[in-house]
């Protein structure tokens, strides 16, 4: 190997080894001794639970583990938005589990919580999966109601969702392991079962405090509200478990005998892995987003076999379409060139850069996707669009929108795989999260904004530079340097995939050895709700 691949390798392998340590504090909630308090009264912790619920020898994918990440900072905190969620198996059956952090602020609801709870009903709605609930909250953290409580994807709509999900016959069960109070008492009950833990589990509209502001009944909690009291007086809950461990085991049996669902029909045939060496990717990548390099290496050891059937190879280069399989699944990936390449007309072509002949091919490339009934992978690391009198004249916009409008209205299942940079209106056309991926993770590679930090740097330095003559001050070259670093230092930390993890631009940050999994898996989820609708383009121009 050269030197080049060894310095890409260090780097990578570095931003994976940080990953890997930011996930292990990240999994200790509120901390240590917030975990230690919580195993002192009987309870296991929001993650030794799913670990428990979930079948050991089968993979699982965390969905937002770096929610909540340097947000909130005044109020203390919020790892994981105080709330961890699962896509794993439940005796060989496929689910999301949802399960509040009593570690974080006592479960409370900040407002990302919210935001990553509908995240977790939205692959359920959109992939039919059964959801469990394992309820330990305080309710909405109080003092930020007024950003959680009213709007409509605010905390209401939890409940919403839990009546839409049941009427379109999404498995639903709830265990309240811990408190459950106020509004946040409809989601359990909403669900098809609900089970209740003894003397650590209650329910309730109001707690006996507020019970005793309220209308002066003086009454203690486990009497008003706990497991005996639903299951044996008020009906409100289906089963009483002796403690967390009999719970879960109950949630077992119950999702065992599950009916199955009916496949949409994706294509699977016997998995194979790469023949290519799958660590190779650490010394492919480039260390500085800028540099080149072939995508098609990086494909061959993400596909099985290392084989792919590329579709139109010598038109539109700047993107790459091809056939393959990833788990035994048959995919159609999308992925942007990162090399430079010879057009048709002979000219060369930036790598990472969208041309107007490279959109038509991926346009084309999807709608036969569409046809065939095979799921989309979108791999990126691009800049943008081509700009220029070329380009436009040449009806770059015209083909741009084409591409955004396949994106859009595909209906078979896309994920998308942010490699590296992901910039601009290339984010749109090649399926960011506003262009509802069943799944979208980043590498810790990736790069997300409307711009490199060094292209916005520059921008808004000039405009900064600008303010600063009209009110007389002089700009010296130090001057001119120190307001540059200090408008890129600020930037690069808003264009860091930690920082678009933290508020759910993508669902994970995940080690690029894992992409694999998260593809097959959601694949597999996908595969149990139905297509309902054909693939239409609208109307576009020709």
């Amino acid at each position: 190997m050269d030197i080049n691949f060894n310095k890409n390798e260090d780097h990578n392998k570095l931003l994976a080894s940080e990953l890997r340590q930011r996930l292990a504090k990240v999994a200790l909630g509120g901390g240590q001794k917030r975990i230690d308090k919580h195993h002192s009264k009987g309870k296991m912790t929001a993650r030794e639970r799913i670990d428990f619920l979930l079948d050991d020898k089968k993979p699982a994918i965390e969905i937002g583990a770096f929610v909540g990440e340097d947000m909130y900072e005044e109020h203390g905190g919020c790892p994981s938005g105080g709330v961890v969620v699962k896509i794993g198996y439940i005796k060989g059956k496929q689910c999301i589990v949802v399960a509040n952090d009593a570690t974080v602020k006592a479960g409370a609801w900040f407002p990302i919580t919210a935001k990553k709870n509908l995240r977790a009903q939205e692959i359920s709605i959109e992939n039919r999966l059964p959801i469990i609930y394992l309820v330990d909250s305080a309710g909405v953290y109080l003092p930020m109601q007024d950003e959680i409580f009213p709007d409509k994807e605010h905390f209401g709509r939890i409940f919403r969702n839990n009546a839409v999900m049941s009427s379109m016959g999404i498995t639903q069960i709830a265990a309240v392991m811990g408190s459950c109070v106020a509004g946040g008492a409809y989601l359990p009950i909403m669900s098809d079962e609900a089970l209740i833990v003894d003397k650590t589990g209650s329910i309730f509209l109001a707690g006996s405090y507020l019970v005793k502001a309220a209308i002066g009944e003086s009454i203690d909690n486990e009497t008003l509200g706990g497991a005996t009291t639903h299951c044996e007086i008020s009906g409100v809950t289906d089963y009483k478990s002796k403690d967390d461990k009999d719970a879960l085991t109950t949630i077992q049996n119950i999702v065992s005998k599950i009916g199955d669902y009916t496949p949409t029909g994706f294509n699977r045939v016997e998995a194979a892995k790469p023949k290519e060496n799958p660590e190779e990717i650490f010394g492919i990548l480039p260390k500085a987003r800028h540099e080149q390099y072939d995508m098609k290496e990086i494909i061959k050891r993400l596909v099985d076999n290392s084989e792919f059937d590329e579709y139109k190879e010598g038109y539109g280069q700047s993107i790459i379409t091809a056939y393959a399989r990833i788990d035994g699944w048959a995919v159609g990936i999308v992925a942007n060139q990162r090399k430079l390449v010879k057009s048709k007309k002979g000219e060369m072509q930036f790598g990472g850069v969208i041309y107007s002949d490279s959109a038509d091919k991926a346009t084309r490339f999807i709608a036969n996707c569409n046809q065939k009934k095979i799921p989309l992978v979108f791999l990126q690391d691009v800049t943008g669009f081509m700009v220029g009198s070329k380009s436009e004249h040449g009806g770059i916009i015209k083909d741009g929108a084409k591409m955004v409008n396949a994106v859009s209205n595909s209906v078979v299942p896309k994920f998308t795989i942010v490699v590296g940079n992901s910039y601009g209106a290339g984010n749109y056309a090649m399926c960011g999260k506003a262009y509802d991926p069943r799944l979208i993770a980043a590498w810790p590679s990736a790069e997300l904004a409307v711009m490199s930090g060094n292209s916005a740097a520059k921008v808004l330095l000039q405009i900064e530079t600008a303010s600063l003559k009209k009110q007389g001050e002089k700009i010296t070259k130090e001057k001119e340097d120190e307001l540059f670093n200090k408008i890129k230092s600020r930037y690069d930390k808003q264009i860091s995939p930690y920082y678009a993890a933290a508020r759910l631009w993508t669902d994970a940050i995940i080690n690029p050895l894992d992409t694999r999994t998260w593809i097959s898996m959601g694949i597999e989820a996908a595969n149990q709700a139905p297509i309902e609708k054909p693939f239409n383009l609208g109307v576009i121009q020709v």
